[in-house]
């Protein structure tokens, strides 16, 4: 897979799906979900309740359609609260290795050879993940999940995050 690390917001992308760090509501909220579901429309927020009426449990993931947004679909995701201690770590990855899986699930459905997923960094800012474990938890994840899934582009809100991702894509690259 392919990684390309950029500092934008994630819904200006034009990829195929951006991955949304929702909460297990899958009804909006701050962050990064609700800068998706803000860009995104009212639809979003409809078909969230239509596909999502218990909502989403932590570390699992499901799509919709991108509504008003520059990506075709949005993968929803719920990270996990930070516990202290990083016991619940495992949720983390589970979230990024879900994203993969309903990205392949996409390409089979929509009979596509290709895609590209833009990730914004899950749990680490409200849900106060670490910063340098979350980058770790995200680039080593979708480095080591065999998958199908073509690109991945890891967003960055700033530059210091974007600096953690290009340096973990490059330790991951050299195999460390």
């Amino acid at each position: 897979m392919d990684f390309e690390v950029v500092t934008a917001d994630i819904t200006t992308l034009e990829a195929d799906a951006i991955v949304n760090a929702a909460n297990n509501r899958m009804r909006g909220g701050g962050g990064v979900d609700g800068a998706i579901h803000r860009a995104a429309g009212r639809g979003l927020l409809r078909e969230c309740e239509e596909r999502f009426p218990r909502g989403l449990a932590t570390g699992d993931a499901g799509w919709t359609t991108g509504h008003d947004l520059p990506a075709r679909w949005v993968i929803h995701v719920v990270g996990p609260v930070y516990d202290g201690r990083g016991g619940n770590r495992g949720q983390l990855v589970s979230c990024y290795a879900n994203a993969l899986a309903v990205g392949e699930a996409l390409m089979e459905q929509h009979g596509l050879e290709q895609i590209t997923i833009a990730f914004p960094l899950v749990s680490a800012g409200v849900y106060g993940w670490p910063k340098d474990d979350a980058v770790e938890a995200q680039v080593r994840t979708l480095a080591e999940t065999p998958t199908r899934v073509t690109r991945s582009v890891l967003c960055a809100f700033d530059r210091r995050t974007a600096g953690l991702l290009e340096a973990a894509v490059q330790r991951v690259s050299r195999g460390g």
